[in-house]
């Protein structure tokens, strides 16, 4: 502990493709979209997060909407930079600074990443003031966040579904024992929905609107216990050029994501075929544990559960369950030295 601790403050930051999430003293201060809106003469940066969302597919020629994360890693190095610390500003105990602070930061990464997008990642946390800057797998992450104790000789199977990537790792004595790592997660839901209702129902809709009937009414099954209501969507007709209504149910949805949604059970399946015996009678007992956005898709866990024929369990607020994991690692990271990477 030195002299200038004081002046260094600790952070948990879940860079996700979709939303970025931060951790400041125990509490979420940051929860926004991962999006930029930049103008094109000047480069400049104009808004991010929710402000740069609410743009998105309604801008005009000078402004741009970019998404800096693709598939978990940066993929705009520039406007992540830029993103990650605006968003770092936007941090109430920070704005009442005099001075910018030296940050120490845990981010979580995907477990499938490379050494050149872990150090791209390094590199974007150091230029906004980052002094130590330790990185955390996202399983890894969301297992803590979930309440599972990975230091214990037993196995556990997390899965993780983002927006750009779903993670499926089994976890033992603080580390993954054997993972996988795909890239079919909520963006590529979206897309799904945007498809269908293209060559179903002649209908041209925006990405904002694919995400929200995914959220609305999206259903991994048919058979719902408790299904949602039809909804209108509006378009623009792709035959007459009109803008135009149309009903959808869930069960057209559940249609649309079902090739995606198979991929999804080819890679658990193909996890759980690669576990160690021992650690396979370990999951038999506890189950499969599903983290990210993407697990709140009505029915998921009913199908993997079919699938796996394993007791599956959704994290309580599981958009959070990475954050929150990063966030407890940050507080005892000699207890997690062996998660972390440096």
């Amino acid at each position: 502990m030195g002299f200038f601790d004081f002046l260094t403050e600790e952070i948990a930051i879940d860079l996700g493709t979709a939303n970025t999430l931060i951790i400041h003293n125990d509490k979420v201060v940051v929860d926004s979209p991962s999006i930029v809106a930049r103008d094109r003469n000047s480069g400049k940066i104009i808004a991010v997060g929710k402000e740069a969302a609410m743009m998105q597919g309604k801008t005009h020629e000078n402004i741009k909407t970019i998404r800096p994360l693709k598939d978990g890693v940066i993929a705009d190095f520039d406007a992540s930079e830029k993103m990650i610390s605006m968003f770092i500003k936007e941090i109430p105990a920070l704005k009442k600074k005099l001075f910018t602070p030296s940050l120490r930061m845990v981010i979580c990464i995907p477990s499938g990443i490379t050494e050149v997008e872990m150090r791209a990642v390094k590199e974007s946390a150091e230029r906004v003031n980052g002094k130590e800057v330790f990185l955390i797998h996202e399983p890894m992450a969301a297992a803590i966040g979930i309440g599972v104790d990975i230091m214990q000789p037993k196995g556990n199977m997390i899965v993780d579904i983002g927006g750009g990537t779903t993670e499926i790792a089994v976890i033992a004595l603080g580390g993954i024992v054997c993972d996988k790592s795909i890239k079919i997660a909520g963006d590529v839901f979206t897309n799904d929905i945007i498809y269908y209702m293209r060559t179903q129902h002649n209908l041209y809709v925006g990405e904002r609107t694919a995400e929200k009937i995914k959220i609305q009414i999206g259903a991994a099954t048919e058979d719902l216990e408790v299904p949602p209501d039809e909804m209108s969507v509006q378009g623009r007709d792709l035959l007459t050029g009109k803008p135009k209504q149309v009903q959808i149910s869930f069960r057209e949805i559940a249609k649309a994501l079902d090739k995606s949604i198979l991929r999804i059970e080819d890679a658990v399946m193909e996890t759980l075929s690669q576990t160690p015996p021992e650690l396979a009678a370990d999951i038999y007992n506890t189950g499969i544990y599903l983290a990210g956005g993407g697990s709140m898709l009505r029915g998921l866990d009913k199908r993997l559960s079919q699938k796996t024929d394993l007791p599956v369990y959704i994290a309580e607020d599981p958009l959070r369950a990475v954050v929150r994991g990063t966030g407890i690692t940050l507080k005892n990271l000699e207890r997690y030295k062996s998660v972390i990477n440096k």
